[in-house]
């Protein structure tokens, strides 16, 4: 499989030594990549209107009429996967980057281990999200893919599966549990929750960040945090 990439970058020196260190990691991870390169935020919207298949994005924070966080926002209302990785020389803008949810930010001049590293990581994380469920529900095969389930929850024989839509389906948790990965965690007997999905956890609850509040059994407060750790 060749993994779409792309660079936004306005300095050509700068887009063109990350590009060298991908060709270096490519060539040495034996992973197939292709890249595109944009020097601008806008550049890359124009081209993205008809072409949407990148697995990850490298952006420039500091751009001119449009920055970095400000692309990646946009892209974040319609593509939840994209891996995006931010560039930059200035550490003040890390925190800005939260809320859509980057891979890492790495600070110029880009280290080649770091960014060797990252790229793992991106390929990993796009790899998982092609994951998908199969399971029957309302009598007939549905298709899950795995980093839209946000939460499952059990009721008598039945599982409720809460992604895009919700499915009900007649199997047990820990059957669904098996077919899960780590970023899913098992909070108590009646619910396993998506830890990228978390906003927020207090001693009662999970807030999710679209607002969902799951009920914590006693006791479970710890785990939960561990397992977001851990992931991490």
């Amino acid at each position: 499989m060749s993994y779409q990439l792309a660079i936004c970058d306005d300095s050509k020196n700068d887009m063109e030594y990350v590009m060298g260190l991908i060709q270096q990691w490519s060539e040495k991870s034996g992973v197939s990549i292709h890249i595109d390169t944009f020097p601008s935020a806008e550049a890359f919207l124009f081209h993205y209107a008809e072409h949407k298949n990148y697995d990850i994005l490298i952006l420039d924070i500091e751009m001119g009429e449009m920055d970095g966080v400000s692309l990646a926002k946009t892209l974040r209302r319609e593509n939840e996967t994209v891996q995006i990785i931010f560039l930059t020389g200035y550490s003040d803008y890390i925190a800005e980057g939260y809320e859509v949810a980057a891979l890492h930010y790495l600070m110029k001049p880009v280290n080649k281990e770091k960014l060797f590293s990252v790229l793992d990581r991106a390929v990993d994380k796009v790899q998982k999200n092609e994951t998908v469920l199969h399971l029957e529900s309302g009598g007939e095969l549905v298709r899950v893919p795995i980093h839209q389930l946000r939460y499952a929850d059990v009721m008598g024989n039945y599982v409720t599966l809460h992604a895009k839509e919700e499915y009900k389906v007649k199997m047990t948790l820990g059957e669904l549990e098996k077919q899960l990965d780590e970023r899913f965690y098992r909070a108590g007997r009646s619910v396993i929750v998506n830890l990228t999905a978390i906003s927020r956890v207090t001693k009662s609850e999970i807030r999710l960040s679209d607002g969902t509040a799951i009920p914590l059994p006693r006791g479970a407060y710890e785990g939960v945090n561990r397992a977001i750790i851990n992931m991490g």
